[in-house]
């Protein structure tokens, strides 16, 4: 059915005259009465009888007028509820308790009201997330992706750099530095449970491996960020890897250590990736956000080959 046809009998109907709709709706009435007769060909009936003083609905057109209402009104609600501004953001953080998360949560803090649903997805790399965001699943995502890997159809900014900081338990050698090298980590056990093949991160923690001489393993079954605070607390030998914006919260009597990494800094970069040309307001002020809040990024700063820098 005709959307255009069927907004023009709901306004001839309620003005009276073909030609008040047309002005109305911006169109000649020649349009006006080409449109009223194909809707009524349409559902073979007449809806409109022609008057002296305009017209007036059939009886047809009395039962078919509050039908007719009603569809314009869901249309009218379902162009809403896409309109940039009238529905929610929806972001992907990856992870409630790293730095993408921490991030939008102090966007919304600092925007209070705004209309923001923050999600981790389940997809198991940032191919899979960037296709989720041309999907319309989710508006934006923060993941590394390589500059030749992003798809047709996405905006990739890389606006959050996550220096990585040693933590480790107060047994550990390096407990009391107040900072450490990348390469000062050679030769102790970088345990990071939960990395995934195939994954960026896994392919970040295998470049920084490679980069400085490291061993850095994911074996074990991972119970959860409260175990890996424990055994590290209990270890004078394990040690993880963390993000400076990364939220871990752990007992006091753990004390805990950490320690930032520097000559060089060894950061994550997390892109921001959305769909090309999407106006979101929302979008739009998290981006300038994250461009004049985030954290200094070093100036020894170490990525992968693969990051664009």
């Amino acid at each position: 059915m005709d959307v255009a046809a069927l907004r023009t009998f709901v306004t001839v109907a309620e003005t009276g005259q073909f030609q008040a709709a047309a002005d109305e709706l911006g169109i000649s009435q020649q349009a006006a009465s080409k449109r009223i007769a194909a809707l009524e060909r349409h559902i073979e009936a007449t809806l409109l009888v022609r008057t002296s003083r305009g017209s007036r609905l059939s009886l047809d057109g009395q039962v078919f007028l509050p039908h007719a209402k009603k569809v314009l009104a869901a249309i009218e609600q379902a162009e809403r509820a896409v309109r940039p501004g009238s529905r929610p953001l929806r972001a992907d953080v990856l992870n409630r308790r790293i730095a993408p998360a921490q991030a939008v949560y102090r966007f919304y803090r600092s925007h209070p009201g705004t209309d923001l649903d923050v999600v981790t997805l389940s997809a198991e790399n940032a191919a899979q997330a960037a296709h989720a965001v041309i999907e319309g699943i989710v508006d934006a995502s923060f993941r590394a992706l390589p500059a030749d890997q992003v798809p047709a159809g996405i905006r990739a900014e890389r606006l959050l750099d996550a220096p990585l900081e040693l933590l480790v338990g107060p047994g550990h050698p390096l407990a009391n530095a107040s900072w450490v090298r990348p390469a000062d980590l050679a030769g102790h056990r970088i345990w990071i449970p939960g990395i995934r093949p195939d994954t960026e991160w896994s392919a970040f923690y295998q470049a920084l491996s490679k980069a400085f001489d490291l061993s850095i393993d994911a074996l074990g079954p991972h119970f959860g960020d409260e175990a890996l605070m424990d055994a590290l607390a209990d270890s004078a030998s394990l040690a993880t890897l963390v993000g400076s914006g990364d939220r871990y919260l752990w007992p006091r009597t753990h004390d805990l250590r950490r320690i930032p990494l520097h000559g060089p800094t060894p950061v994550y970069p997390h892109m921001l990736l959305s769909r090309s040309g999407d106006q979101h307001p929302v979008l739009t002020a998290l981006r300038d956000h994250l461009r004049t809040t985030g954290p200094r990024t070093p100036q020894d700063v170490w990525t992968p080959d693969w990051v664009d820098r």
